[in-house]
């Protein structure tokens, strides 16, 4: 004679199983399950956020941190073409010093220059492009001196992988005093 008794017994969560099957219910659940379940919010392009201390964007459909070199980078990337007449800019090294002097094509900037010179502007155009070329090599020279300053004795790392401790010789405030002047003197001089 066979045995017609279960060896095993089932649990309320097989029952519960079985019921929600035959009743047509099979999605319903079983059984409740505790967890976390992390909120996350859908970002769109463009958009800025604040994630574990730093700042994030969404960038033609990537996500990207937003760093403080992004400005600068974009100031000296070169764009695919001209703002200014929406031609495509060939990437030349015309165009990109243009670029980086009046954020234009070359083709723009020469068309700018001819104008200037059609309307008898050119010399005032010719000295504030040199000044403003002076004054940066001014402003170079400047952080150059401040730095020698306020270096008074430093090591270098030579190419062989040495390391050299320099000392300068003494500067004495009367020499410092005439580059500061000198300085002052450059800034205040038009070309």
């Amino acid at each position: 004679m066979s045995d017609t008794n279960l060896k095993k017994e089932f649990s309320t969560r097989d029952v519960q199983r079985m019921r929600n099957i035959i009743t047509g219910n099979a999605g319903n659940a079983t059984g409740i399950q505790v967890g976390y379940t992390k909120q996350s919010q859908d970002y769109q392009e463009g958009d800025i956020w604040e994630e574990n201390g730093k700042q994030w964007t969404i960038k033609n459909g990537i996500k990207q941190t937003v760093t403080k070199h992004d400005k600068l980078r974009q100031l000296t990337v070169m764009p695919l073409s001209c703002p200014e007449c929406n031609k495509p800019m060939k990437d030349n090294i015309y165009n990109k010093k243009m670029w980086l002097i009046h954020s234009k094509c070359n083709d723009c900037v020469i068309e700018m220059e001819a104008k200037i010179k059609r309307e008898g502007k050119w010399d005032e155009y010719e000295k504030k492009m040199m000044n403003n070329n002076k004054n940066a090599m001014v402003d170079d020279f400047e952080k150059a001196f401040e730095e020698f300053i306020n270096t008074k004795g430093s090591s270098y790392v030579t190419e062989a992988g040495d390391i050299e401790k320099w000392s300068g010789g003494k500067v004495n405030e009367e020499e410092i005093k005439q580059v500061k002047e000198y300085i002052k003197k450059l800034r205040e001089t038009d070309i």
